[in-house]
């Protein structure tokens, strides 16, 4: 399940780009400000949200997701209204297809370098505790490339572009080169979460 945001200045400007088959570019979902939940393609059906990218052994993510577009154009807050509305969404979702906390993802974290959405304004900490998506805790440092591959994002990246990716989501405010936090909090989540644990592919 991949979430992302519009980056365009209204719901009803997306939907029309989302519905047009000349932009070949298409999501599941999209959520309106006001928490108004489009279904633009069946949850069985292939839309066109990824494009380029990998989470863990998974290199065709269009054909292994459902994308949740949230109307936002990138650089204000998410509307209370807008993530009720996806948190009872995933819930839904996660009863019919059975998806494990850890497979709650963003754009950004299967796409790094090329992809920033939902972005730093984006609450994933209220996410997990409602169960859709992880939190670290820290654990003791290990090699941050290695762990940070355990835990499902691409080794085609250099480090400073994982970096990135990975703070967008757990230390949006944070800066600087790599720490020991840095390396601990992803230590954590490759223990507890390691992507192909289930064995999914292609």
């Amino acid at each position: 399940m991949v979430i992302h945001y519009t980056a365009m200045q209204t719901a009803r400007a997306a939907c029309d780009t989302l519905c047009n088959l000349k932009t070949e570019v298409s999501a599941h979902y999209l959520i309106a400000e006001d928490g108004e939940v489009i279904s633009l393609v069946d949850e069985a059906a292939r839309a066109w949200h990824a494009g380029a990218g990998r989470w863990g052994a998974v290199t065709d993510v269009n054909s292994r997701s459902i994308g949740i577009e949230l109307a936002n154009p990138g650089d204000c807050p998410f509307a209370a209204a807008q993530m009720d509305a996806l948190e009872a969404l995933l819930d839904g979702m996660r009863q019919r297809w059975a998806i494990r906390p850890e497979r709650f993802i963003g754009h950004s974290d299967m796409a790094p370098g090329r992809k920033i959405d939902p972005g730093a304004k984006f609450d994933w900490q209220r996410l997990s505790r409602a169960g859709f998506g992880v939190w670290p805790g820290l654990a003791t440092p290990a090699d941050f490339h290695t762990m940070a591959r355990r835990f499902g994002y691409t080794a085609d990246v250099p480090d400073d572009v994982l970096l990135s990716a990975f703070r967008l989501r757990f230390r949006p405010d944070h800066s600087g080169p790599l720490d020991d936090t840095d390396r601990a909090l992803i230590t954590d989540l490759a223990n507890r979460f390691p992507v192909d644990a289930s064995g999914l592919t292609a």
